[in-house]
């Protein structure tokens, strides 16, 4: 029997894996930059956690959610995003700082159409600044979220556009303007629409459908209708991009598909994949800690789909960094043995050190050894082991010498 993984899930494999490992050191290293720390939460938790802080008539929650009764009777579900999962863990922990800089990478799940650059198990980098209403804050995480696409090699074909959500206050002002507007053209709607028009109005600009979206384009904007504070707060935001130097695009028909995001919305974009077009997104959140459990106090972050960035960063011919071998070790049949506690000294003296598992011919060895695009070929014949000594080929020049087996560490060290 052939097994098959199932619809919806990847393989991480081969040439992919050194596209995951150089994008998370890539963000680990902008991660240190900005004194952003580790965090790591379960894969499974509770879905009332979800339901409260995404929002009950959100597409996660309603139609994607992973979740399934536990014996106890609790609802359980593999964590669909990663905001509440570690809010949950900052207020479990007694909300230890009063501001906590926190980052995240690992798998998520929905239960979503399969698409380029989407499955129903993806991996996120996310960050959280816990603590501050400053829209120096918030600038100050769009410059990281920007910073991350540029190191990737993306910012040619992506771009950050950014918007204002408003707070309650002016959400719920706007709601009824735009209810208004939209409800003349409720039978003209495709179901989502109409379902959100009832619950979240703001939410039908995030419809793809062609018919909605000319419906749409005449309805009135969140931008036009803040109140005094949160135009003030999201002009300060924009001062601070421009101090550091973030070149992003004003869209004041962008909303982010959570409910908990208030005033400070942002998303990177791209056209080369389809109707994903969102690599990333995030924004403000003044009220999901005290929805939570938590302090009332604000927040701001982002996430980041690695999966499409990774699609990218291979279509883009992004230059990996790959380690080649330091050394490649060649035997003979009366040296394997020897050769073998050589690769265990070489390695143990932090080498990156190959070695054939079965004996053969000189020539294929050092075939094997040129594939592998290692620095130097160490032949370890029988006259040489007699001497202590050991012969020396720089794959880059061919030249060759012979060297004491005692001054091998020093030479690879000082070469």
């Amino acid at each position: 029997m052939h097994f098959q993984r199932v619809k919806g899930f990847q393989d991480i494999y081969g040439e992919q894996v050194a596209y995951y490992r150089q994008a998370c050191a890539i963000a680990k290293e902008l991660f240190t930059l900005f004194h952003v720390e580790e965090l790591n939460t379960p894969i499974l938790e509770k879905s009332e956690i979800f339901n409260r802080s995404i929002g009950e008539n959100t597409d996660i929650v309603e139609k994607e959610m992973f979740s399934f009764l536990d014996r106890d009777g609790s609802t359980l579900c593999l964590r669909p995003e990663g905001t509440a999962g570690a809010l949950r863990a900052y207020i479990d922990n007694g909300c230890p700082k009063e501001l906590e800089r926190l980052y995240y990478l690992g798998a998520m799940f929905r239960r979503e159409n399969p698409q380029k650059g989407r499955f129903r198990q993806f991996t996120q980098i996310g960050v959280e600044f816990i603590g501050s209403s400053s829209p120096f804050t918030d600038a100050e995480v769009i410059s990281l979220f920007d910073n991350f696409f540029n190191k990737v090699g993306l910012s040619k074909i992506a771009h950050l556009e950014i918007n204002s959500v408003g707070c309650a206050d002016c959400r719920r002002k706007y709601y009824e303007k735009l209810t208004a507007y939209l409800t003349p053209f409720r039978e003209e709607l495709c179901g989502d629409c109409t379902r959100r028009l009832l619950k979240n109005p703001l939410r039908v600009f995030d419809c793809k459908n062609p018919k909605c979206a000319n419906i749409i384009n005449g309805a009135p904007l969140i931008l036009d209708n803040l109140c005094d504070m949160c135009e003030k707060q999201f002009e300060e935001v924009k001062k601070y991009l421009e101090i550091f130097k973030v070149d992003y695009t004003l869209n004041p028909r962008m909303v982010r598909g959570l409910d908990y995001y208030t005033r400070t919305a942002f998303e990177m974009t791209t056209d080369r994949l389809g109707a994903a077009s969102a690599l990333g997104g995030g924004g403000r959140y003044d009220k999901l800690i005290s929805i939570l459990g938590g302090p009332d106090i604000s927040g701001v972050g982002f996430a980041i789909g690695l999966d499409r960035v990774i699609a990218l960063m291979m279509e883009e011919n992004f230059a990996i960094e790959k380690r080649v071998p330091d050394i490649y070790i060649i035997t003979f049949p009366d040296t394997f043995e020897q050769g073998a506690a050589l690769l265990a000294e070489v390695r143990k003296a932090g080498f990156y050190a190959i070695m054939e598992y079965e004996i053969s011919g000189v020539k294929a060895q050092m075939k094997r050894a040129n594939r592998s695009k290692a620095r130097y070929a160490a032949i370890l014949g029988e006259d040489e082991l007699k001497e202590n000594k050991i012969s020396l080929k720089d794959m880059q020049t061919s030249t060759q010498q012979i060297i004491n087996l005692t001054q091998l560490f020093n030479f690879l060290r000082s070469n």
